[in-house]
């Protein structure tokens, strides 16, 4: 759980205004006004974090950059000058925060706010990818996910697999299927990592049975180098075919929910079409409750239905 924001003292390394509170940013110097392709990387990445500071939080200082990237103030002084060069409107210098600030008219210059991102980043702070000073603001609201159990994958299996899909090479590993007592050698050609919204599952041509297949990448173990593929990463048609679910809130649901669920799912209008690869299809359905007709759990519990399930059927089958 993430549960100790961090909070950023002010700083009184800001630069300087004239008294009274709150005034203009001070006018950049002009050799910064341009920025462009020619600054590097690095430097855009803490211009960048300037330009989210100022939307999510509506603050930044030079100290703010010196904790996020480790850099002298000197240099943040630097980057927020470059900043400011740029004419964000709607910023402007409070005195006695020492801070510069974003009143209501402010608007990002380097990128559109990316909600999607800002969120992902709360589920990797809480699975322990990354820790909050990585994150996109270097701080977190607190946060928590509903637990998912550990489903722990062996890092040398998971490297045989990438150099094979990267290589186009077979492997030959032990495989626990749910159909046979004990684990069995199989040759696998590995071209794709999948996700099933719990899980990942390696995408792979069986030379067994002849088919492609998905492997529960857990289940995998004892890899071994089998030679070069068998076959082409292209001649998988359900990977590369695309199906389109049609999906539009439950007709049982009252006008306020159905509202509410169709914000929830992005519906505008009367559907939303979600696409998918036919490989995947089974596990998509079954994560959005679609695997069963629409009357077997009540609209509360089944909040929308598939508009084009008998198309949808036909592609399973």
């Amino acid at each position: 759980m993430v549960s100790n924001t961090r909070r950023t003292k002010s700083s009184s390394s800001a630069a300087a205004a004239p008294r009274g509170g709150r005034a203009a940013a001070p006018a950049p110097a002009p050799d910064l006004a341009a920025g462009g392709p020619s600054l590097r990387w690095s430097v855009e990445q803490r211009l960048a974090f300037v330009d989210e500071r100022l939307f999510w939080l509506g603050e930044v200082n030079r100290t703010d950059l010196v904790r996020r990237f480790g850099i002298s103030m000197s240099q943040a002084s630097g980057d927020i000058a470059r900043y400011l060069a740029r004419n964000p409107p709607g910023v402007s210098y409070d005195k006695s925060a020492k801070r510069y600030v974003a009143d209501a008219g402010f608007a990002p210059v380097l990128a559109a706010p990316d909600a999607t991102r800002l969120l992902g980043e709360l589920r990797l702070v809480e699975l322990g990818s990354i820790v909050v000073e990585d994150t996109m603001l270097g701080i977190l609201p607190p946060f928590a996910g509903a637990p998912l159990p550990a489903r722990p994958v062996d890092p040398r299996v998971l490297r045989a697999v990438w150099h094979a899909i990267r290589d186009h090479l077979a492997l030959s590993v032990k495989y626990q299927s749910m159909s046979r007592p004990m684990a069995t050698r199989r040759i696998v050609a590995p071209h794709a990592l999948a996700h099933d919204g719990f899980r990942w599952h390696v995408r792979a041509h069986d030379r067994e049975t002849g088919t492609f297949r998905d492997f529960v990448l857990g289940r995998l173990s004892d890899p071994e180098p089998a030679g070069a593929a068998d076959m082409r990463p292209d001649d998988d048609i359900d990977w590369h075919t695309i199906v389109k679910l049609v999906i539009a809130p439950h007709p049982g649901l009252t006008p306020a929910q159905a509202k509410a669920i169709a914000i929830d799912y992005g519906i505008k209008g009367k559907t939303a079409t979600i696409p998918v690869r036919r490989a995947l299809l089974f596990y998509a359905l079954k994560r959005l409750g679609l695997d069963v007709p629409p009357d077997t759990r009540p609209p509360h519990e089944q909040h929308i239905v598939l508009v084009n399930r008998e198309a949808v059927q036909r592609a399973l089958a």
